[in-house]
C-alpha cells in the first residue's frame, strides 16, 4: 500500500476514534450512521489523493470539505480559513477595508442585508435586499459567502464593480465603488428633531454602544425630550449582549428581553432586564426596515411584545440566529449557528422577521407586506448574461422632512400625546 494511502487510512482511523469519543453519549443508531458517513468521507479522500489526475494538496482538500460542509447547514454558518478569520477579527474591532455592506445568501442569491451608513456602498446607493449577481464582471452564481467577502474586500482606493438585481424596481443596476477603510460609528445622529421629540439613529451594536447610547439619552433629556424615535433602519445587528443592554433601558427590571434555544441545554439562555432606573414614562416609536437584522430585531420585537413602543416601517430582515465562532488549531475557525432567538412572547425571529405595527414604505404607505423574490435566481442570472441592464445614480435622502417613515413616526407620537391627555 502506498505511503500516502496509509497516511489517509490512519487519518480516517483517528477521525473515527475522535468521533467515537465525541458522541459516546448519543444514541447507538445515530452513532453507527455517523461512523458509516465518516468512513465514506475517508474513503473518498483516499481515492482522490491516489487517483486524481494531479496530486492534490491535502490541506486544500480538507478546507474544501469543511467549506462545503458548513455551507450545507444554513446561510450563516461558514468555515473560515486563517485569512478569513483574521478579517472577521478586524471587522469586530470596528475598522476594516471594503465597501461597507453586510451580506448573506438568501433565496440562492448573494444578498445585501444592509449598507452601513456613511460608507462607499451607502454613498453609491446600494440598498438592503439588493441581489449581487456580478462582482467585477464575474457571475456570483454558486459563489460561497466567504469567497464573496474576499472578492468585495481589497486595498483602499481600489475600485470594484458590482452588478445587482433590485426587485423593487425590476432592474439590473451596475455600480463602480471605490473601497475604503470602514470605520463604524454606532450612533449616527442624536438630537431633538421637533416638538421635544428626541431622535437617535443607531447604526450597529458594538461594545461601546450602551455607554454612548445612555449618554445621548441623558443629553436629550436635558434638552426637554418627552418622546423618542429610535431609528434602527439598516442596522445589521452586532453583539447580542449590547442589544439586550439597549432594550432593557426601556423595560421594567426583571422582564424577559430575549431567549435563545439550541440543541444543548447550555444554549438555552434567558436574558432579563437589569436596568435599575429604566425609562418607562416617555412614548416611543422604533423605525425598522428590511435592512434591520439580528440585534435590531431583538430590540424591536421585545419593545413590541410589551407594547412599550410603536414599531413603524417595513418588515425586518429575519436574521434571528446565534453564530458561535469556534477557533481551530491552525488559525482557521468555524462560524456555526448554535441557537435561535425567541421574543418574550415566544415568537421566532429567524426568517419571519419583525412585522411593524404600522407598515409604511420609505416613499409611500404600503397596502400589504413586502413581497418575496418574484423571480427565480437562474432567470436573473440569464438576464444579466444577456446584457439587459439599467444604471441609476445613488444618493442620500436630503432632510428629514422628505423621510416619509420618520414623518409618520412624528405623527404617531403626536397622536399618543393627544390620546394620553384625553384618554
Amino acid at each position: 500500500m502506498p505511503k500516502k494511502i496509509i497516511i489517509i487510512v490512519l487519518l480516517a482511523g483517528a477521525i473515527l476514534a475522535a468521533v467515537s469519543l465525541a458522541v459516546c453519549s448519543s444514541e447507538k443508531k445515530s452513532n453507527n450512521e455517523l461512523f458509516r458517513q465518516v468512513e465514506l468521507f475517508s474513503n473518498a479522500v483516499g481515492i482522490i489523493q491516489s487517483d486524481y489526475v494531479e496530486e492534490p494538496d491535502p490541506k486544500e482538500l480538507i478546507y474544501g470539505a469543511l467549506d462545503g460542509m458548513l455551507a450545507s447547514l444554513d446561510a450563516h454558518s461558514q468555515f473560515m480559513d486563517p485569512e478569513a478569520y483574521n478579517d472577521l477579527k478586524s471587522e469586530t474591532e470596528g475598522k476594516f477595508g471594503g465597501l461597507g455592506i453586510e451580506i448573506t445568501i438568501k433565496d440562492g442569491l448573494l444578498t445585501v442585508v444592509t449598507p452601513i451608513e456613511d460608507t462607499p456602498a451607502w454613498d453609491a446607493g446600494i440598498k438592503a435586499n439588493d441581489r449581487i449577481v456580478k462582482i467585477n464582471n464575474e457571475l456570483t452564481r454558486d459563489l460561497k459567502l466567504s469567497e464573496a467577502v474576499k472578492k468585495l474586500r481589497g486595498k483602499p482606493q481600489d475600485p470594484v464593480t458590482i452588478t445587482i438585481f433590485r426587485e423593487s424596481e425590476n432592474k439590473i443596476l451596475e455600480f463602480k465603488i471605490v473601497r475604503d477603510i470602514i470605520k463604524i460609528k454606532d450612533i449616527k445622529d442624536a438630537r431633538i428633531i421637533q416638538d421635544k421629540i428626541g431622535y437617535i439613529r443607531l447604526a450597529e451594536f458594538r461594545e461601546t454602544t450602551p455607554r454612548d447610547f445612555k449618554s445621548a439619552l441623558e443629553n436629550l433629556k436635558s434638552q426637554g425630550m418627552d418622546a423618542l424615535i429610535l431609528d434602527l433602519r439598516n442596522n445589521p445587528g452586532g453583539l447580542l449582549e449590547t442589544a439586550v443592554d439597549i432594550t432593557q433601558v426601556f423595560l421594567p427590571e426583571g422582564e424577559l428581553v430575549i431567549s435563545t434555544k439550541g440543541r444543548k441545554q447550555e444554549q438555552d439562555i434567558r436574558f432579563v432586564a437589569k436596568e435599575r432606573k429604566p425609562i418607562l414614562d416617555i412614548p416611543m416609536v422604533v423605525l425598522i426596515n428590511e435592512g434591520s437584522a439580528s440585534g435590531s430585531e431583538i430590540v424591536a420585537a421585545a419593545l413590541q411584545d410589551y407594547k412599550r413602543a410603536i414599531i413603524l416601517g417595513t418588515k425586518s430582515f429575519g436574521k434571528g440566529s446565534v453564530q458561535s465562532v469556534i477557533p481551530l488549531g491552525d488559525g482557521s475557525a468555524l462560524r456555526l449557528t448554535t441557537s435561535k432567538y425567541f421574543t418574550p412572547s415566544g415568537r421566532e425571529i429567524n426568517s419571519d422577521g419583525v412585522k411593524p405595527d404600522i407598515t409604511i414604505g420609505q416613499d409611500i404607505a404600503l397596502t400589504g407586506e413586502p413581497g418575496d423574490l418574484l423571480r427565480k435566481s437562474e432567470d436573473i442570472f440569464k438576464q444579466v448574461e444577456s446584457g439587459d441592464k439599467n444604471e441609476v445614480p445613488g444618493g442620500k435622502i436630503a432632510g428629514y422632512k422628505k423621510d416619509n417613515q420618520l414623518m409618520r413616526a412624528i405623527d404617531a407620537l403626536r397622536a399618543v400625546r393627544v390620546y394620553g391627555k384625553h384618554g
